[in-house]
């Protein structure tokens, strides 16, 4: 029998590239700049879901009028906001190293972001993608986390059955959207939620970051061959 290997599908911030801050901080600004005044830790709890829910619900916290000009205000000040902050933003320890091992063990996998092209851009130059990666933006989609949609569209394009993925991600908005998506999800520390939270939101198992995964594999359904 061929040997049925599952098909990782990864969120971006947080998961693979260690920008979650950088979000947190430049909605802060943009949120400020327009007279918002809201805690940075409220602002962090919301980073994971699409950017239109997120302002909504930042909005609904300071019990302010969220017509659409002050919403569309508040993205385009994020994305100023973000995109001169992206020289600081790093691939997350191990990230590089399990995206090439999984290539060469040709296990199948790709990327699934909330973020838009625009902005996923720069982050995703960081991690060096093999030719021919799915990578899932939010100008893809209808709706982003926590709907599934994201993590759909990613296992059609990889060609996979929805039971055959597993979902890696670093907030309870993956993890739901995975469980949505009826995808097994496997949450990381990296973006800052707590392994008690993400298990809470639906999470197999829970690992520091990418390069803590690397180590554990064979526990995510991955045959990595003996170290000779």
């Amino acid at each position: 029998m061929k040997e049925r290997k599952p098909a990782f599908i990864f969120d971006l911030d947080g998961t693979l590239v260690d920008s979650v801050y950088q979000h947190v901080l430049a909605w802060h600004e943009a949120l400020e700049k327009s007279g918002i005044v809201l805690s940075v830790w409220r602002i962090h709890r919301k980073i994971g879901m699409s950017g239109g829910l997120f302002t909504q619900a930042l909005l609904r916290e300071t019990n302010r009028e969220m017509d659409d000009a002050l919403l569309a205000r508040l993205q385009d000040l994020h994305a100023e906001a973000y995109r001169r902050r992206t020289r600081e933003i790093r691939p997350l320890p191990g990230a590089r190293s399990l995206l090439a091992y999984l290539t060469e063990l040709e296990v199948p996998w790709a990327i699934a972001t909330s973020g838009r092209l625009e902005s996923a851009k720069p982050t995703l130059d960081l991690l060096d993608l093999p030719e021919g990666i799915p990578v899932v933006t939010r100008d893809l989609v209808s709706h982003a986390k926590p709907d599934p949609d994201l993590f759909l569209e990613a296992a059609r394009r990889l060609k996979v059955d929805d039971s055959e993925a597993v979902v890696l991600g670093d907030s309870v908005w993956d993890l739901m959207a995975a469980r949505r998506a009826r995808m097994l999800g496997v949450g990381l520390l990296s973006g800052g939620y707590g392994k008690e939270e993400l298990e809470r939101a639906g999470a197999y198992r829970v690992y520091e970051d990418p390069e803590d995964l690397l180590r554990h594999l064979d526990e995510v359904g991955v045959r990595v061959p003996p170290r000779s």
